[in-house]
């Protein structure tokens, strides 16, 4: 719809009134540099929200008699609530359906099921071991969640059961290709190295995608690096199960993607980086297809592994859309990818083969006697050095790694590097040996394994073959914390401008994080015009500060009381509101959010925002 003139705002407001009488507004939002999510340059607006929807965009004060909630956003930004479009919040919304770390910052729709990872037809425990190691969450609680809570049977059941949750935000979801393959094939065959599925078994997998689709799911996702390992007992160590399947059989599954004009979300092997021309193929509207396919996938931009490759990123990705008419766009980070780890327990380990063998060991004492093990060593500084130059997701340089906690407090503040030039040893030796003479998991330490140059941050931000975000909220509890990247894209945009130097408008930078990424994924969502859904932040400009970027632990718990990384910055976000309803307000939730209320709506692919408007 765009912009609407004043004149035409002063006759929508008169038209509510005449046919429905002076009803008040449930909320206003009075006098805010309002941003529609359209790219459209911003306006003075006061906002009156009636019945979770945008009832008037107005220049002119609205009534306020009546109303129960008047936000003065004098000052401040009124912009559409943020789109996280890569979460792993699978098992956490049946836990704490609020998902208070992204509202919190202003995020009121997330997607769940990216990576293979879904759990609408697999059986608990081969849904629980699929996800637990990938995505770093422990597994008993994601067992017992499902266990207790899961009701489904397959996709239309599952989207009812989350949307019979007392959600916060909203929810959009992909059917995960690891889920699909492993319920067809059992997760013993789905993870064994030269077992196809028949055709009999294609044609199930080929149902039931299409079930998932027919239900409201998105897309599929697919996974295939072949790093993620699966948890428990009985595969423990071996690889999704996406990363066994052929193109063969992709291609039957994107087919079902193509007629019904759904996405494919994935990962390539970055090992294989030529497979990556799969993926545009397969998007191609050309070579005998009516219609192309769209892609989103996940990759380390600015990887310091590979410091020119993001020359070639989007140059290459809009050379290869235009030539083979393909729609393929890559998942970025806009903000550097900062890593922790407690001792081993970081997934990049698993790109090694000595890395899987420690992390394959759950028990304490039996990991710590592994990595004094001579032999071992030996293997893995073999591995270590013979794939230092390859396209890898970490760098590789314990000098960029740096101690943060540790028993012996000396070592805090120094490399690994810096230890092991001290001891005139190799960095791996040195790594291990803090490791094993502190306990393995009493290490802690950090890392920027992407994204670290400014200048190229800039260019991607504006660069049309990315779209911006894979926060893995809910995944890798105690390696990072992404949940607020779009404030923190926000504040580098608006540090820019002060400094005179901007690389990106604020509007342009709101619509990337909002209308642009809901129309790429097709999810209802992501602008904040007259008669849409009321899903909005409220945003301080002034509240844009370093603390964005600092370092914090909550204890979660659902977990158990395990304490994650967070981020915990309540000056930017002055309110946040789904569905209408302000949930967060002031550095609080509402009370009963997340346990009594609802606000957020399983949103439905092909279905519009007064659709998933509340009752």
């Amino acid at each position: 719809m765009g912009i609407v003139p004043a004149a035409q705002e002063k006759i929508v407001t008169t038209h509510f009134l005449s046919y429905r009488g002076p009803m008040p507004y449930d909320v206003i939002v009075r006098n805010g540099l309002w941003f529609d999510g359209t790219g459209a340059a911003p306006q003075l607006r006061t906002l009156g929200i009636r019945d979770g929807i945008v009832a008037a965009v107005s220049v002119e004060p609205l009534d306020e008699a009546g109303c129960p909630d008047v936000i003065d956003a004098g000052g401040k930004w009124i912009v559409p609530g943020f789109i996280d479009v890569h979460t792993h919040y699978d098992a956490e919304v049946l836990l704490d359906p609020g998902l208070r770390e992204s509202v919190r910052h202003g995020v009121t729709t997330v997607l769940l099921g990216m990576c293979s990872l879904s759990t609408v037809y697999a059986d608990t425990e081969d849904a629980a071991d699929l996800f637990s190691r990938v995505e770093a969450v422990p597994r008993n609680f994601v067992l017992d969640a499902l266990e207790q809570r899961k009701t489904w049977s397959g996709p239309a059941d599952y989207v009812q059961a989350l949307d019979d949750l007392p959600l916060g935000p909203n929810i959009a979801s992909m059917l995960g290709h690891s889920d699909l393959r492993a319920s067809v094939l059992g997760l013993d065959r789905a993870t064994t190295r030269g077992v196809t599925p028949t055709e009999a078994e294609l044609e199930t997998m080929v149902s039931r995608l299409d079930e998932a689709l027919e239900a409201g799911m998105l897309g599929m996702s697919g996974m295939d690096a072949a790093i993620d390992k699966l948890d428990g007992d009985r595969f423990r160590s071996r690889a999704l199960p996406s990363t066994f399947a052929t193109w063969r059989e992709r291609r039957r599954l994107i087919a079902v993607l193509r007629r019904r004009g759904r996405m494919l979300q994935s990962a390539p092997n970055v090992a294989r980086a030529q497979e990556a021309l799969n993926f545009f193929l397969e998007s191609s509207g050309m070579f005998g297809h009516r219609r192309g396919v769209r892609m989103s996938l996940l990759v380390s931009a600015d990887a310091k592994s590979s410091p020119a490759a993001v020359r070639l990123l989007g140059p290459g990705t809009r050379f290869l859309n235009r030539i083979l008419n393909a729609n393929v766009r890559f998942q970025h980070l806009p903000v550097p990818f900062e890593l922790y780890s407690d001792g081993i327990d970081l997934p990049v380990f698993e790109e090694f083969g000595a890395g899987t063998a420690a992390l394959h060991l759950k028990d304490q004492i039996e990991r710590n006697t592994l990595l004094a093990d001579p032999d071992y060593r030996r293997r893995f500084r073999k591995s270590f050095d013979r794939r230092k130059l390859g396209p890898t997701l970490w760098h590789r340089d314990f000098h960029d790694a740096t101690i943060v906690e540790c028993p012996d407090t000396a070592l805090i503040g120094k490399t690994f590097g810096q230890i092991a030039d001290e001891r005139d040893i190799h960095p791996l030796d040195a790594f291990l040996d803090v490791l094993v003479d502190n306990g393995e998991r009493n290490v802690r330490w950090t890392t920027i394994v992407a994204n670290a140059r400014p200048k190229q941050l800039d260019k991607l931000a504006k660069e049309p073959s990315v779209h911006m975000g894979f926060s893995d909220a809910g995944a890798h509890l105690r390696n990072m914390a992404f949940y607020n990247y779009p404030l923190r894209l926000l504040k580098r945009v608006r540090d820019a401008q002060l400094a005179g130097r901007p690389f990106l408008s604020t509007a342009a930078a709101v619509h990337r994080l909002t209308a642009e990424v809901a129309d790429w994924f097709g999810v209802p969502a992501g602008t904040l015009r007259h008669g849409d859904r009321a899903d909005f932040v409220v945003i301080d400009p002034a509240g844009l500060n370093e603390e964005l970027d600092a370092y914090h632990e909550d204890p979660v718990p659902f977990y158990g009381g395990l304490s994650r990384m967070v981020n915990r910055n309540d000056d930017a976000v002055v309110a946040t509101a789904v569905g209408g309803t302000v949930v967060f307000r002031a550095g609080r939730f509402r009370d009963g959010y997340g346990a009594t209320m609802k606000s957020g709506r399983y949103l439905r692919a092909g279905s519009t925002k007064r659709d998933h408007a509340p009752v």
